[in-house]
């Protein structure tokens, strides 16, 4: 199996660092969607990444579909079997990729449109959910165990990002978050090699 991905990519470090603590066999390869280079528009007509590419078989995407197919190709290890801890899983995880969408709608804001034309009030705005969203976190943090979820890797995907795109911007008033990396990283040490970066 192949992974098409962007190392600035937080949803594909979501994925590389499931798949990597569950030894799933994934040849990772970088991908420049700007390009649209022909083998991931023809494996994902969206032209976005990370998609998973297997042999013989219909291509994955989005992440949330490659988490679940980690999980069945893993028989369960990504994902909580009692019920209820699952849907804690799946709601940190939606919460996190859900921060992620803010924080790369501001970046898309500032990056592809000329001064003139960047919409501040949309700036604004994504921003606030994000920051709700984001005390929400440094209050409710998951409890960090060596049994690691889809709901982990996301929060570890989402700080990374944080770290590289919005430094200095985030941290104030939110300790608890900024050091939960830290106590990540004991259980996942690779972390510095799979989060987003630039």
């Amino acid at each position: 199996m192949k992974l098409l991905y962007s190392a600035t990519s937080p949803y594909s470090a979501k994925v590389r660092m499931a798949a990597h603590h569950l030894d799933l066999d994934i040849v990772s390869e970088t991908t420049k969607t700007e390009d649209v280079p022909s083998e991931l528009i023809v494996s994902n007509p969206l032209g976005k990444i990370p998609v998973l590419i297997r042999d013989g078989e219909k291509p994955v995407f989005d992440s949330v579909a490659i988490m679940q197919f980690v999980n069945r190709e893993t028989k369960g290890k990504l994902y909580p079997r009692n019920p209820a801890k699952r849907t804690d899983a799946e709601v940190l995880e939606a919460l996190c990729d859900g921060i992620t969408d803010c924080l790369i709608a501001i970046i898309y804001e500032q990056r592809f449109h000329p001064p003139e034309k960047i919409h501040q009030p949309w700036i604004d705005r994504q921003w606030a959910k994000a920051s709700r969203a984001l005390d929400y976190l440094n209050s409710n943090l998951p409890k960090t165990s060596k049994n690691l979820n889809g709901g982990h890797f996301a929060l570890a995907a989402l700080c990374g990002y944080l770290e590289l795109r919005f430094p200095g911007k985030w941290e104030k008033g939110r300790g608890k978050l900024q050091n939960w990396p830290k106590k990540f990283e004991k259980l996942f040490p690779d972390y510095q090699k799979f989060k987003p970066q630039g």
